[in-house]
């Protein structure tokens, strides 16, 4: 991307003239001997040779001893040296969120397998909140830390959604799921702090329970499955948007007149009087977007500066 545009990658970040900065804890990639696998902070083992998130090594997937496993301390002293110089140099240049993703449920399945954990919350719902509860608690730490740092608000990602429907259902979900990030949302809305969440698929059922734990922006919102009119209609001003241009189908598929088409549609049915929108890519951009789709829709956004 950086020789399409004629740019140094150290000024890439400037010319895509991004907005936020999410900042990480410290952690040193940890890699298998054999350089194929990528483990975690909490020891889970991602595959280095596919694109995105492809978790290869759950590590509790054969047992349900949680008091022997080597849970990873929040407390440690270098966790947020990264971070906090970050946010020391920003200067209030950027919007600067901690980033959470697999945050709950996410991290629950990553460490017993997505089959093995959907199993637990049906037949050992015991287990499975004790194991979701030693997640949050390591969260919170982690969460109460950054604040201290100065991030000017929390962004968490965690899937419950498919394509045509959640991944468990609506009523698990409100057991499991809610009260505990309905905790971890609290901690920045009790100080007025905006939060931003990350959730794929058809979660139309469960978006008022968002919007009553403190959710202030949902992310991606996929054209695919959230249809964007629909979501202004129902919820007005109560909630705003982060996303919208589709990285399933237009911007690999599409042309860039498509793109173009795609970001005003977005901005028509999802703003009110220009308010409650953040237009962007609906996930990550990966490799089968051509780039010159990549060019119109920066162009785009930069023709909306010039128009405002």
């Amino acid at each position: 991307m950086a020789e399409y545009f004629k740019v140094a990658i150290k000024d890439l970040p400037g010319f895509l003239d991004n907005h936020f900065v999410r900042v990480d804890i410290d952690w040193p990639q940890n890699l298998s001997k054999d350089g194929k696998v990528m483990y975690d902070w909490w020891g889970v083992g991602f595959s280095v040779n596919e694109e995105g998130y492809f978790v290869s090594t759950n590590p509790l997937v054969e047992t349900k001893d949680l008091d022997t496993y080597s849970w990873p301390d929040p407390d440690e002293i270098h966790l947020l040296t990264e971070a906090e110089r970050v946010l020391r140099e920003d200067a209030g240049q950027h919007f600067v969120v901690p980033n959470f993703g697999f945050a709950l449920f996410e991290r629950a399945w990553a460490l017993r397998g997505l089959d093995t954990f959907l199993m637990d919350m049906a037949l050992d719902p015991a287990f499975a909140e004790d194991l979701l509860d030693r997640i949050l608690n390591i969260q919170l730490k982690l969460i109460h830390r950054f604040i201290s740092l100065g991030v000017d608000g929390g962004y968490f990602g965690d899937d419950y959604g498919a394509q045509k429907n959640m991944l468990f259902s609506p009523k698990m979900w409100r057991k499991f799921i809610k009260p505990r990030l309905a905790r971890m949302f609290a901690s920045f809305r009790e100080i007025g702090l905006p939060v931003l969440m990350h959730s794929d698929g058809q979660i139309q059922a469960i978006i008022p329970d968002l919007i009553e734990i403190g959710l202030t922006a949902l992310n991606p919102v996929q054209p695919e499955v959230l249809d964007h009119a629909w979501l202004r209609k129902e919820f007005n001003e109560s909630l705003a948007y982060y996303g919208g241009v589709s990285t399933q189908s237009i911007l690999p598929n599409g042309s860039p007149d498509d793109v173009k088409r795609a970001v005003n549609a977005c901005i028509r049915e999802l703003s009110k009087e220009g308010t409650g929108l953040i237009v962007a890519p609906s996930h990550r951009v990966m490799t089968d977007v051509p780039l010159e789709n990549i060019e119109a829709l920066l162009s785009e956004f930069n023709g909306m500066k010039s128009h405002n």
